[in-house]
């Protein structure tokens, strides 16, 4: 099914799924996680309430209870999960894509995610090729008020002083509206906090830089030392230095370094698309970074097993071992505005700390669409390594191929049709270089 990805189920709501699949879903839902009650929590997208109707119709039919957190963003669900022992829970969310996707997270006892290789590939199957007999008795829908008290309760322990910092915060008409206002009160200049799910001003991607065009303007005329993005469901963040520059997301996974490695060393969880700059910086504070597979799914099982301290995502996840290995986007916010408090008592600004770790120069993530992904790979490997001998091959996740004064990352999209380039080097001339050779390799389907 057209729905069912490697993280989570996500597609245009009736056209790659419907009503009737969500039904299925949450009638097998209850039986695959062994749940007599399940956690339910949604975003404000338009279609939202009738994937919640059938989503409350399966899970009851099948006999199991509905606790139904409301208006919520996906961390909460997570914390919910966790700190109230819950077998299973739902956040209603397509995240950051446009208005009219939407979707389902699921998560299991712990908030650990139920990914593809981890429970959707079996519940793919139940709702292709299962009968659904409702049980003779059903389960009930419980209100469960209170979370988002808990959760800005939680946030608060991490929050500094910011009375003399100047920020601003885009909250692109999604879930993280509902938080900034007790979290903040009136500290920052936040704009697009009204919850609207057809997302007018902007769609809620900000890793697309050109939807925080309005957050940089903003930080610019106003002078702010720092600026804040989140996504649609608020569980990614990312950031707009002093200057009006969109900050590459895996470089704060180095910034976080700031706040946990001076307390503790340990593994840093990073993705196969990190910076070697990155992974340098980590070092240099003492800690020990490792790359993993791209996905959310993936880093939170391979957090809990590393046992490390946080992680981060080029995508602008951010993962915390004292939140459950979740991603929390308000967390990792919260987190750097103390960085930022800090520096601005030093004299530096946030810029300055960003250039000091963007060492080398890079190309950002690039899209192809291409469609023998497998093919293009493989000759794009072994066009570079039959010239030049690799420091290290990583194949875990499409191929990683590092050399002496460059790498590349070439990997199929988990979520998209296209295929996923990262390639970073010494300088802009080797980049380019390296890179007009690439994109010439690819548009011939990737031969030599």
């Amino acid at each position: 099914m057209r729905a069912f990805k490697a993280y989570d189920i996500r597609g245009v709501y009736g056209k790659d799924f419907n009503g009737m699949t969500v039904y299925r879903i949450g009638f097998f839902l209850p039986g695959l996680l062994s749940a007599e009650k399940v956690l339910v929590g949604y975003d404000c997208r338009e279609s939202t309430p009738e994937l919640f109707q059938n989503l409350v119709k399966g899970i009851t039919d099948a006999g199991a209870d509905v606790y139904n957190m409301g208006l919520a963003t996906t961390p909460m669900v997570y914390f919910a999960t966790a700190t109230h022992g819950f077998k299973a829970s739902v956040q209603i969310t397509a995240s950051h894509n446009p208005g009219e996707y939407n979707g389902l997270k699921i998560s299991r006892a712990g908030a650990l995610p139920v990914g593809y290789d981890s429970g959707l590939r079996e519940l793919e199957a139940m709702v292709e090729n299962e009968d659904t007999e409702p049980s003779e008795i059903k389960g009930e829908l419980v209100e469960l008020p209170g979370i988002k008290e808990e959760y800005l309760s939680f946030l608060k322990k991490f929050r500094g002083d910011y009375t003399d910092l100047e920020f601003g915060i885009d909250c692109s008409n999604g879930m993280a509206s509902i938080l900034v206002g007790d979290l903040f009160g009136t500290d920052p200049l936040v704009i697009y906090d009204i919850l609207d799910g057809t997302f007018p001003n902007h769609p809620p991607n900000p890793l697309d830089e050109k939807n925080t065009s309005d957050l940089k303007d903003l930080v610019t005329a106003k002078e702010l030392d720092i600026g804040i993005i989140f996504d649609g469901d608020a569980d990614r963040v990312m950031f707009v230095d002093d200057r009006g520059r969109f900050v590459r997301p895996d470089l704060i996974t180095a910034v976080l370094g700031l706040h946990f490695l001076q307390k503790k060393k340990g593994y840093v969880l990073c993705d196969i698309r990190t910076s070697r700059a990155v992974t340098e910086y980590i070092e240099k504070l003492g800690g020990r970074p490792f790359m993993w597979k791209v996905g959310h799914s993936h880093a939170k099982m391979k957090m809990k097993e590393l046992k490390a301290i946080y992680g981060g995502e080029l995508a602008g996840h951010y993962y915390f071992s004292k939140f459950f290995n979740c991603d929390s986007g308000m967390l990792a916010a919260l987190l750097v505005l103390n960085i930022a408090v800090k520096l601005k008592e030093r004299g530096r600004t946030f810029s300055s700390l960003i250039d000091s770790i963007s060492i080398y120069a890079n190309s950002g993530e690039v899209n192809f669409r291409i469609d023998d992904k497998k093919a293009a790979m493989e000759n794009l490997k072994n066009y570079f390594t039959s010239r030049e001998k690799p420091d290290a091959v990583y194949d875990f996740d499409g191929y990683r191929i590092e050399f002496p004064d460059w790498w590349f990352s070439i990997r199929p999209s988990n979520t998209e049709p296209y295929l996923r380039l990262v390639t970073e080097a010494i300088d802009e001339k080797l980049l380019e270089s390296k890179l007009k050779k690439i994109k010439q390799l690819l548009k011939s389907g990737g031969h030599i």
